[in-house]
């Protein structure tokens, strides 16, 4: 496979293709190759003409134009019209789209005070030194919590739902499925507030689990939530009455499958015809790698703090990115839609629930 893509990328040197075909080659081998040849013990110095070249790219704003026409041109120089998200806009308000997929992360739940698990200094991992932890994953590890369940349940009374509430990024969400336009929602988020926004639990999936519900860890009862409520707010560990042991929410820790409906993108992403991706640094596999799961065909629109995963290294001519603060990406979005009164309704109507 190395010899392979090196006389590749050789080979399109010799035949004097253009630097934007070349450096498309030199991302496509940084973003799948080089990352297997480097875990298969590949050496750094075999891959320093692609690490020179995205170097060069990232330095050179005038390389980036340029390969940004090379990227979304077609054959005879004729380009593919770039969308923006008024375009995005009006193909959801004019219902062309109506089988949207939203993929989101902790991003979405943080301006509603929710921590996220690695921003420097103020992430969950870098603050749970009071719990006296190995390390700080350990605490959503299934071995560390057989053996000692307290520092979850003292983390869980803190982010158990019903202390946060949801934002404008959840209604949104909401909003779009109640216009029947919403095929899923698939969130990294444990906290439980798309559904407080209204989002039916059939239309989520929720890959890292949920505090919606529990299982004891061993006859396997299933528990509602709320059952473990007084237990967690208490400061206490959830014990099953069938057999004592641990109940345990059914959120999904290191050394866990996960959930069987994860596999629902067998058939979503298939589907879609427009992915929202809004909220997370797309890092964490496998969940990650659905950013890349729809048709080559369909518009993905990204609404993050910055740029990442395929959005950066494999762009596709119908992107859209919108970068900065999420709530106001997604309210400017809501704004070009003309859904702003209705987003405010149900807001209110939200709180006034709550």
């Amino acid at each position: 496979m190395l010899v392979f893509i090196i006389d590749l990328y050789r080979s399109c040197r010799m035949a004097g293709l253009s630097l934007t075909v070349r450096l498309c080659l030199d991302r496509r081998l940084r973003s799948g190759a080089a990352r297997m040849m480097c875990a298969k013990g590949f050496g750094s110095s075999s891959l320093r003409p692609v690490e020179g070249a995205i170097v060069l790219f990232r330095q050179e704003p005038c390389l980036q134009r340029i390969i940004g026409r090379g990227l979304f041109s077609r054959g005879g120089g004729e380009s593919v019209q770039q969308q923006t998200l008024q375009d995005v806009a009006e193909n959801i308000r004019e219902r062309r789209y109506r089988r949207v997929v939203v993929m989101a992360g902790a991003g979405i739940s943080t301006p509603s005070g929710i921590p996220d698990f690695r921003s420097p200094g103020s992430g969950l991992y870098d603050n749970l030194q009071q719990y006296d932890l190995p390390y700080a994953e350990a605490i959503f590890e299934i071995g560390f919590f057989h053996r000692n369940p307290n520092p979850f349940f003292a983390l869980a009374k803190e982010l158990y739902p019903g202390k946060y509430r949801p934002n404008l990024t959840h209604y949104f969400v909401s909003l779009l499925h109640r216009k029947g336009q919403l095929l899923r929602m698939y969130t990294q988020n444990i906290d439980g507030l798309e559904r407080l926004a209204g989002v039916p639990p059939e239309m989520l999936v929720e890959a890292h689990g949920t505090f919606a519900t529990a299982t004891c860890t061993s006859c396997l009862r299933k528990y509602d939530g709320e059952d473990l409520r007084p237990a967690v707010m208490s400061g206490t560990v959830p014990r099953c009455p069938t057999c004592k042991a641990v109940v345990k929410p059914d959120i999904v820790f290191f050394g866990e499958e996960l959930p069987l409906h994860f596999f629902k993108y067998l058939t979503d992403f298939p589907l879609a015809d427009l992915l929202i991706v809004m909220g997370t640094s797309l890092e964490v596999e496998p969940f990650a790698s659905l950013a890349g799961a729809v048709r080559s065909s369909v518009p993905r629109l990204l609404i993050n703090r910055d740029l990442v995963g395929p959005f950066a290294w494999g762009p596709k001519p119908h992107d859209v990115v919108q970068l900065g603060d999420v709530v106001s990406g997604v309210k400017a979005l809501v704004d070009a839609l003309g859904w702003t009164r209705e987003l405010d309704a149900l807001m209110a109507a939200g709180d006034h629930k709550g």
